[in-house]
């Protein structure tokens, strides 16, 4: 494997572990969705245009739902 996808893959468990999914669960199911896709993929753009949302409130979601690294 290489190193990159390793650094993905710790980024990825580490969103996924610091996430509020109490928090994401009751959010709407675009923004959940949108949620979910920066956990998994770590795309913040992709993310932020599924949640059609502007990209500095996107970021406070993702603040608020704990998910944010950045």
């Amino acid at each position: 494997m290489e190193e990159w996808e390793l650094i993905d893959e710790e980024l990825r468990e580490l969103r996924k572990r610091r996430a509020d999914w109490d928090f994401i669960r009751k959010l709407s199911p675009e923004l959940r969705e949108a949620i979910e896709v920066y956990i998994e993929r770590g795309d913040l753009r992709g993310a932020q245009h599924i949640a059609d949302a502007p990209l500095d409130e996107f970021i406070e979601v993702l603040r608020r739902a704990k998910v944010w690294t950045g």
